[in-house]
């Protein structure tokens, strides 16, 4: 195993936080490269249960090094927040395990107010699901040449300076709208105070890995959300503020592509997604509850039930070219195990025609119908199945069915929450 980008293939929430820790048991430096603090990871070791949402999955192993690059937009008082809870729970976090870019921008208080102020004003059909963190303003700044970075700190008056100025640029929408605007002051004081904490670990990262890199180190670039929440690729305006393709792992950790040696892209055996937005495969009846209520599809970081529906192999075979997959995991296939059928959407239809696509326009994805190929439960146990000749053979059949339709090899299968609950299928990842 070499350097590997994990990306999540549907609408996030695919289970990323576990593979993505089963595989740093064999790399050395584990990289996030895009997002924020709206990314959910669960993790489950044992009989403890760790949920991240801004460090990398990799902080948890002992002897590995765990680097947010400088795509990744950071909360400092959450970051500060997150740090001491795995602190408490005995988790060692030094400048040694943990390097924070300093070409990150921030996510100041009032990015978070101006998110919660935009959705509030909307409809619940213009609503579009934010976590409501900040995110996007804060990536809106960096893109407006406005924004500002970890190592603007640096130099207080300078950062002080700008901080007022943003404020006074985001109180006149506020004024206007008839909201209390937001004073920089005392905001200011919290976010020095945030940045003193987590100083030690500030560095030249992207140099940093590079090094690494230069040594020989294994390393692990470990994504956020999924394609489809892609700001470029994604069911637009439907998704989040950054690129969660494979091809940004280069540029928000600073490593050129040619390093790249593999990318896993990681499935549910079905569909689930947060939020509004089009999901050609929802199931709206029981049977979505029944999907929900057997993989426990509550979100990690909003705490919101997820839609669910059918595995969607048009979305997959989408996710597969544009990252440039090399191999998929299959996570939840145990949630499937009391289903009598299922079901593989391969095309849509769009006004009596069959499609391998989905289209771009919103008014088309409403009325997508999915075309399914129908295939028999395995009504057995696959919980915690470690070998892939002890899976049922209707389960294995699904398996290959998948594979055929996204035309990519299914690696990984995983059969429950544990890190152990894996089949391994490809060497190159073990």
């Amino acid at each position: 195993m070499s350097n590997i980008v994990v990306i999540g293939t549907q609408w996030g929430d695919e289970g990323k936080g576990k593979i993505v820790d089963l595989l740093s048991e064999k790399s050395e430096i584990i990289v996030r490269f895009q997002g924020g603090h709206n990314a959910g990871h669960t993790l489950v070791i044992g009989s403890n249960e760790y949920k991240l949402s801004l460090l990398p999955s990799g902080i948890i192993r002992k002897n590995k090094i765990s680097i947010i690059g400088n795509g990744v937009v950071v909360d400092l008082l959450h970051l500060c927040k997150e740090i001491n809870e795995l602190i408490v729970r005995d988790i060692s976090i030094t400048p040694k395990n943990l390097k924070l870019s300093e070409n990150c921008f921030l996510i100041l208080p009032i990015h978070k107010y101006i998110d919660e102020l935009r959705e509030g004003i909307k409809n619940s059909a213009e609503k579009i699901g934010t976590t409501g963190r900040g995110i996007g303003p804060a990536y809106e700044d960096k893109v407006g040449r406005r924004g500002l970075r970890i190592a603007d700190l640096k130099n207080k008056v300078f950062f002080e300076k700008k901080m007022r100025a943003l404020y006074q640029f985001y109180n006149i929408w506020i004024a206007g709208s008839g909201f209390k605007k937001r004073n920089y002051k005392k905001d200011l004081q919290l976010i020095f105070e945030s940045y003193q904490k987590v100083q030690p670990y500030v560095c030249n990262t992207w140099l940093e890995l590079n090094k690494y890199i230069k040594a020989e180190k294994k390393i692990l670039f470990e994504g956020a959300q999924g394609t489809f929440l892609d700001v470029d690729h994604g069911t637009y305006p439907y998704v989040t503020s950054s690129n969660t393709i494979s091809g940004n792992a280069t540029i928000g950790s600073g490593v050129g592509p040619n390093l790249i040696s593999y990318v896993l892209g990681i499935t549910k055996a079905y569909t689930t997604r947060v939020g509004n937005g089009p999901f050609p495969t929802e199931e709206k009846g029981n049977l979505g509850e029944k999907l929900a209520k057997v993989g426990k599809e509550i979100g990690t970081v909003t705490g919101r039930k997820r839609r669910c529906g059918w595995f969607d192999a048009v979305l997959i075979k989408k996710a597969v070219i544009i990252s440039g997959v090399s191999g998929l995991a299959l996570t939840k296939l145990d949630v499937l195990d009391g289903f009598d059928e299922i079901k593989i959407c391969y095309a849509y239809k769009l006004n009596g025609k069959q499609i391998d696509f989905l289209p771009l326009n919103e008014d088309e994805q409403k009325i997508l119908i999915p075309v399914y190929k129908s295939l028999p439960g395995w009504q057995s146990n696959t919980f915690g199945i470690k070998k892939f000749e002890d899976l049922p053979n209707k389960a294995v059949t699904f398996v290959k069915e998948i594979e055929k339709l996204v035309m990519c090899s299914i690696d990984i299968i995983s059969t429950g929450p544990d890190r152990l609950h894996t089949i391994v299928l490809n060497k190159f990842l073990s």
